[in-house]
C-alpha cells in the first residue's frame, strides 16, 4: 500500500541517518580544547549542552525506551498490528540517540556525538507521529464511523504520513546543513531545522483536532458505536473497549504536542538557549511526553483492540492493480 511506502520511507531515511551521521559528524574547530572539559562545563565554548549529562539518567531513559521497543516488538510479532512497525523502529534508533549522551558524558565537548544524539533524538518522533496517523484511520474504518473524519479514512493516513515524510525530510536537510564549518550555512540549516518543526507542529495539532471531532461526533451521532463493547454479548472488559483505545491515542498525541511545542521554543533560543542547556527540561518536556506517547500502547497495543482485515481474492487484486499503477 502507499501509506506502507511512506512508513517505510521514513524508516529508510532513519537508517541513513545511522550510516552518514557517524561518517559526516565532525568537530567545527581546530583549536585546542580546554584541559579539562570537566572543570567549568557552563563556559566552555567547545561544550554544546553546557553541562555534564548525567549517565544515571541517561541509563534510566534508554532502559524504558529499550523495554517499550522490545516489548512492543513482541506484540508486534505475537499479535499484529505491523502498521505499526514504523513506531517500534522509531524507538530504537530514538533509544540509540539517547544512548549516545553516555558518550557526551565521558567527552562532553565531542561535536559529532552531540550531531548524532541531537538528530537522533529529534528525527525519531517523526516515526511515532506516523504511527499515530495510521492508527486514526484503521480505527475509524474498525467503528464504522469512517463518515465522522472530516477527511475520507482511505485518505486521511496518506495525506498526514506525507506531511510526516515532507517535515522530516526538511529536519533532515536542515540538520545536514548544522554539521558545516561554515557559521553561516550552520545558521541557515538551524532556520531550516526550525521551519521543519513548526511545520510538524502545525501538521500534528491539525491531526489532532481532527481526532478530537471525530471522537465528539461518534460521541454525538452514534451511541451504539459508543457503548457497544459494553453491553450485550459482544460485551468486553474496560482495557479491550475501543474507546480505551482511542483514549491511549489521545494520551499518545498530547506526549507529542508537549515535545513539539518545547523542541520549537527550544531551537527558537538557539543552541545556546536556557532551554537548550538543561537538562531538566530535555528529560521533563522531551524525553518523559515521548515515553508516555509510546509506552501507552504497551497495555493498549492496536492489535488487541483491532482485529486484521480479512480481505478477499478480488480486493488484494484491485490493491495490487493500484499500488502498480502509483508506480508508474
Amino acid at each position: 500500500m502507499a501509506t506502507q511506502r511512506q512508513q517505510k520511507l521514513i524508516v529508510l531515511l532513519l537508517a541513513l541517518l545511522c550510516i552518514v551521521l557517524p561518517i559526516h559528524a565532525r568537530s567545527a574547530s581546530n583549536t585546542p580544547h580546554l584541559a579539562d572539559p570537566f572543570a567549568d562545563p557552563k563556559h566552555d565554548p567547545y561544550n554544546p549542552l553546557k553541562y555534564i549529562a548525567s549517565n544515571t539518567l541517561t541509563a534510566i531513559a534508554f532502559t524504558l525506551v529499550m523495554v517499550v521497543a522490545l516489548t512492543q516488538s513482541y506484540w508486534t510479532y505475537r499479535f499484529g498490528a505491523k502498521w505499526m512497525l514504523s513506531m517500534v523502529i522509531g524507538e530504537y534508533t530514538f533509544a540509540l540517540g539517547i544512548g549516545t549522551r553516555f558518550g557526551l558524558h565521558y567527552h562532553p565537548d565531542s561535536e559529532p556525538i552531540y550531531i548524532i544524539e541531537y538528530l537522533f533524538v529529534v528525527l525519531s518522533p517523526c516515526a511515532f507521529i506516523a504511527a499515530n496517523y495510521v492508527l486514526l484511520g484503521r480505527m475509524a474504518r474498525h467503528t464504522g464511523c469512517s463518515k465522522h473524519l472530516l477527511i475520507p479514512a482511505n485518505r486521511i493516513t496518506k495525506i498526514f504520513v506525507a506531511s510526516d515524510v515532507t517535515t522530516f525530510l526538511i529536519q533532515a536537510a536542515g540538520g545536514g546543513l548544522l554539521v558545516s564549518t561554515n557559521p553561516s550555512t550552520a545558521l541557515t540549516g538551524s532556520h531550516i531545522f526550525l521551519a521543519g518543526l513548526v511545520l510538524q507542529l502545525v501538521s500534528f495539532f491539525s491531526f489532532s483536532c481532527l481526532f478530537c471531532f471525530y471522537i465528539y461526533r461518534v460521541y454525538t451521532s452514534e451511541p451504539e458505536v459508543w457503548t457497544r463493547d459494553t453491553k450485550g454479548v459482544a460485551k468486553k472488559p474496560w482495557f479491550r473497549d475501543w474507546r480505551t483505545l482511542a483514549g491511549a491515542l489521545g494520551l499518545s498525541c498530547i506526549g507529542i504536542l508537549i515535545r513539539s511545542v518545547y523542541r520549537v521554543a527550544e531551537l527558537s533560543q538557539g543552541f545556546q538557549g536556557y532551554l537548550a542547556t538543561t537538562e531538566a527540561f530535555f528529560y521533563g518536556l522531551d524525553t518523559l511526553p515521548l515515553f508516555i506517547a509510546i509506552s501507552v500502547y504497551v497495555p493498549f497495543w492496536p492489535a488487541f483492540f483491532i482485529p486484521p482485515v480479512q480481505r478477499t481474492e478480488v480486493e488484494v487484486s484491485k490493491e495490487a492493480e493500484r499500488d502498480s499503477t502509483e508506480g508508474v
